[in-house]
């Protein structure tokens, strides 16, 4: 008798777990997402947006994305922090390594030099997706992919220079987070750390004199009336991230996991097929406008790469360990 109370109830558990997965995906969602970064216009604005639409396509209406832009829910650390705590569900942006220093491995100075070992190393299968996307489950965020926009540079006001010893003296903002103050030092410039809704104000009072790391879509979009300068040290390659809070994507069922996910893919292939053409065309658009373009190559490229490795690479170690370095050396451009 007590077997078949046991197997009457395992089967009416059974049964509410497959009603309960079937009904699932009736439920109708509303999700944020948000970046610190570009307004609606701006490429990244239109990536969410694409994301949002793919959402509700794949739904059929079902999951609705309200978008914020531009910080308009804090800075960048803010907005990061909330989507941890799952009060912000999604973000197309850049990760802070405030929780875990190994987020930052993708802004290790000239780890690629070039467009074609960028795309590999970012690519779905990619060796650099496989090492952090280990890392974004630690700290408690679901990695959809990269968002790729090109090589970052130094954009500045009224100077400019080619060499370490020429940036002596020039402040630089910089993004706040590991390793890009100490790489905008080690180029010889004098790094101050600030957030990005902050960054028109440090131009326009002289707490900076430019913005370094970013591709030049950014410098000459959003300072463009402040900055003269943008020198291509190609010391990062500048790509966000597609993730989403641990907390928000445990919520869901399969079938929406799959919705969010594929939307996502979307996006990221549209990103990877657009960024060097976008990338290009904004480099040309500032010139034409009268922004002085300097490409470093060759020779000086060189010497750059050579001297901020010797530099950073061994901080990055110290971080992130012996482990994470090994795959780097092996799998980085070389020189």
């Amino acid at each position: 008798m007590l077997s078949i109370i046991k197997f009457s109830l395992l089967a009416l558990t059974l049964m509410f777990s497959a009603l309960t997965m079937a009904n699932a995906s009736d439920e109708r969602l509303r999700l944020k997402l948000a970046t610190a970064e570009g307004d609606s216009d701006s490429p990244i604005g239109k990536s969410m947006q694409l994301w949002a639409d793919e959402i509700k396509k794949r739904s059929d209406g079902r999951i609705k994305i309200n978008l914020f832009y531009k910080g308009q829910l804090g800075s960048q650390q803010e907005m990061f922090d909330q989507m941890l705590m799952g009060n912000i569900d999604m973000m197309l942006s850049w990760p802070q390594t405030s929780y875990d220093e190994r987020l930052g491995i993708t802004n290790v100075p000239y780890l690629v030099l070039n467009w074609e070992d960028a795309l590999t190393a970012y690519a779905p299968d990619g060796w650099l997706v496989k090492a952090i996307d280990p890392v974004y489950n630690e700290v408690g965020i679901k990695y959809f992919g990269p968002y790729p926009e090109g090589f970052g540079g130094v954009a500045t006001r009224n100077v400019q220079s080619s060499t370490i010893e020429g940036a002596k003296g020039i402040k630089i903002r910089s993004q706040t987070f590991f390793p890009l103050p100490q790489t905008i030092n080690a180029l010889g410039y004098e790094a101050v750390p600030i957030d990005w809704n902050e960054v028109y104000t440090a131009l326009q009072t002289g707490v900076a004199d430019g913005d370094g790391s970013n591709v030049i879509y950014w410098d000459y979009q959003y300072f463009g009336d402040i900055l003269t300068h943008y020198t291509h040290t190609r010391h990062n390659f500048s790509a966000g991230a597609l993730m989403m809070s641990a907390k928000s994507w445990e919520k869901m069922d399969e079938e929406d996991r799959a919705i969010i996910s594929d939307a996502a893919a979307t996006v990221v292939a549209k990103q990877f097929a657009d960024a060097r053409t976008e990338d290009d065309k904004w480099i040309a658009t500032a010139q034409e406008n009268g922004m002085t373009y300097v490409d470093i190559q060759g020779d000086d490229l060189l010497s750059l790469v050579k001297k901020v490795r010797a530099t950073i690479w061994p901080e990055v170690e110290k971080i992130m360990g012996q482990d994470v370095m090994a795959v780097l050396r092996k799998n980085a451009s070389v020189p």
